[in-house]
């Protein structure tokens, strides 16, 4: 059966075999939509977090307790798209394994606040462990119905993550002044897991389904951020009669937000994702992408908290709060995405727009309106340029 004809799991226990590159059809399924949805309240756990610290101005446990809270989940999220691409049956066993992942990603939602407040990390590593070892009966699994160098490489992933789970777990017992410098350490691990798994062959992802999963993540992570900001407007007009100042923040993060859509979406990238090395580069990046869109959402919220005079931050720390992740995104999707379709001066939109948005970190309390005037100035940029170089091709057809 294939993922995402049927609503109705397999009733028998299949072989989990890998499927084909070029298969037809192949779509997300309403297990990996639930799966997201799930993950994405870790998401806004970690966003409101960020949104928080930063605005009692401690810039440095908010980035760090930011990076390494999106870090587990965006990992835990991303390891299950690519063996689900390569290896999704459909049948019970897949679906509840599945579902305890997602059970590990909620405990972690759960533990993000005492990571930020009392870096307590208790909490948050026992949900990371159960989402890993979940995954890593999924690759025994697959192991079973490979052989040679594929059933070797699917038990090198077991191996590999299960170490690092045990690695993880011990860190709990050093002393937490220890703990920020083993983080790193424990991050390299994670990362070196499939390149050292998949060094003498590779997993059959499939580029179309991966370019759709990224691209569901995406919308959901910005549709999260568009929520988060509207919960803080909503909840600063019902205490503050503030309107003059929270109307130009709201206009200018609308706009940065619906850039954010547009320019991501503006073609496709499944057919660039050619070698595990396009592919893994372009889905290692999305750190970046997944991590400053929600970033967006915070910087709204930090934003909202100093008009309303809430915020112990200047008015450029509040605006940078959006401004810093809103030009990270923009640059980050232009490597990712943008490049493979643009030609002579529409290469360059982006960029530009990136430098244009981190610029108006300087203009203090307009910022924010004036960042989300660079994103929509920078869509209707692209959108000419596109048409003009449409137009300049069919006149010389």
């Amino acid at each position: 059966m294939s993922a995402g004809t049927s609503n109705a799991p397999d009733p028998v226990v299949r072989r989990m075999l890998p499927r084909r590159r070029d298969e037809s059809h192949r779509v997300a399924t309403p297990l990996e939509l639930f799966f997201d949805l799930c993950f994405v309240v870790a998401v806004a756990q970690a966003g409101s977090q960020l949104a928080i610290t930063l605005a009692e101005g401690h810039t440095r446990v908010a980035l760090v307790g930011y990076l390494f809270a999106f870090f587990a989940v965006w990992w835990a999220w991303m390891n299950f798209t690519w063996f689900a691409s390569a290896y999704d049956c459909d049948d019970v066993p897949y679906r509840v394994t599945t579902l305890v992942q997602i059970t590990g990603a909620l405990i972690l939602a759960a533990g993000i606040p005492r990571l930020f407040v009392d870096r307590d990390f208790t909490l948050g590593v026992l949900g990371y462990v159960v989402m890993r070892l979940a995954l890593v009966t999924q690759w025994l699994r697959a192991a079973r119905g490979e052989s040679g160098a594929a059933r070797r490489m699917a038990r090198g992933y077991a191996a590999g993550i299960a170490l690092v789970q045990v690695g993880w777990v011990l860190m709990l017992l050093l002393p937490s002044s220890a703990v920020t410098w083993v983080l790193p350490l424990g991050v390299i691990a994670e990362l070196a897991v499939p390149a050292v798994a998949e060094r003498r062959v590779q997993s059959s992802w499939h580029p179309h389904h991966i370019a759709e999963r990224y691209g569901l993540f995406t919308l959901i992570v910005l549709g999260e951020t568009v929520s988060a900001a509207t919960v803080a407007m909503q909840s600063a007009v019902d205490e503050h009669e503030a309107l003059g100042k929270l109307i130009p923040i709201a206009i200018g993060g609308l706009l940065l937000c619906f850039s954010a859509w547009w320019i991501y979406f503006a073609a496709p990238i499944h057919e660039h994702l050619r070698s595990n090395r396009q592919a893994f580069l372009w889905g290692y990046g999305h750190y970046l992408v997944f991590g400053s869109a929600a970033a967006i959402g915070a910087g709204l919220e930090v934003a909202v908290e100093y008009a309303v005079g809430k915020a112990h931050v200047s008015a450029a720390a509040a605006t940078a709060a959006v401004t810093v992740p809103g030009a990270l995104y923009l640059i980050t999707v232009w490597a990712l995405h943008s490049r493979h379709n643009k030609r002579g001066a529409a290469q360059w939109v982006l960029p530009v727009a990136a430098a244009l948005v981190l610029l108006c970190t300087a203009l203090g309390e307009a910022g924010v309106l004036a960042a989300g005037l660079v994103g929509a100035a920078a869509v209707a940029g692209g959108v000419w340029l596109h048409a003009q170089t449409s137009e300049a091709a069919a006149t010389i057809e």
